[in-house]
């Protein structure tokens, strides 16, 4: 898979992507993750990329000339308006903002079937609004708040995106059993030694019986969703077995 990320500031992306899963999936060949400097697509001495706003207001807003120029130039025609207003691509060229859709793991389900995807991060008060009439094809928050750009939740979104990516984690089925993943929190985990000042790893993790395992760990999920996100709950593709062990619950929660 290829991101495109365009962003007024490229020097956030490295570190972050020279790190652990996503510099082993970058150097296999896995994902691609190319990041372009919006202001190399301006055409002033000063490399404008913000101006005051129409209509008066704080802050500054993202000029439309060099984001266009940018992804267009990047992506050619792909990226060029039609008559209907909008890109004629599946390429999705979303624009990371507070007004988008709510990043969730469904959403990062979704993108992954893409093999190329656009990224563009804003900043100041907000972007030209004929950039999201007219280039933009979605937009994604990653939260009810306000961060200064839209580097961190463009990172948030590579990085889960990229799990979901045959072969980038070492455990085959790893994505598949994180929270969210499965439409639950996820099990208790332990490790070595199986004892620690006192405090003991539970017996049936040390039984070797798989089949007991699955359902303790199935069990947990299912208790600690219900304890901290019982919204989860509602959602969840749940089994009669997975019905009735809630009911048990119910007392102790309530």
């Amino acid at each position: 898979m290829q991101f495109e990320v365009f962003t007024l500031l490229p020097e956030v992306f490295p570190s972050y992507l020279e790190t652990s899963i996503l510099k082993r999936a970058r150097e296999r060949g896995l994902i691609h993750v190319n990041v372009h400097n919006i202001r190399d697509y301006t055409h002033d001495k000063h490399h404008t990329t913000d101006d005051t706003p129409y209509g008066g207001g704080g802050g500054m807003v993202m000029k439309p000339e060099p984001v266009f120029e940018a992804i267009e130039s990047v992506m050619g025609r792909l990226a060029a308006p039609q008559p209907t207003g909008k890109p004629d691509s599946n390429i999705p060229i979303i624009l990371l903002t507070p007004q988008g859709r709510v990043f969730n793991q469904s959403i990062a389900t979704e993108l992954s079937k893409h093999p190329r995807i656009v990224l563009l991060c804003g900043r100041y008060e907000g972007i030209d609004e004929r950039i999201r009439e007219n280039l933009v094809t979605d937009e994604i928050s990653i939260g009810d708040y306000v961060l200064t750009g839209g580097e961190l939740p463009a990172l948030i979104l590579i990085d889960a995106v990229a799990r979901l990516l045959p072969n980038v984690l070492g455990d085959p089925t790893g994505a598949e059993d994180d929270s969210h993943a499965m439409g639950l929190l996820e099990y208790p985990h332990y490790t070595r030694p199986p004892e620690y000042r006192g405090w003991k790893v539970p017996e049936v993790l040390l039984s070797g019986d798989h089949g007991k395992i699955d359902k303790w760990r199935r069990q947990q999920a299912l208790e600690r969703t219900l304890r901290k996100r019982p919204d989860m709950i509602e959602k969840a593709d749940l089994s009669k077995e997975d019905l009735k062990f809630i009911e048990s619950l119910k007392p102790k929660v309530d």
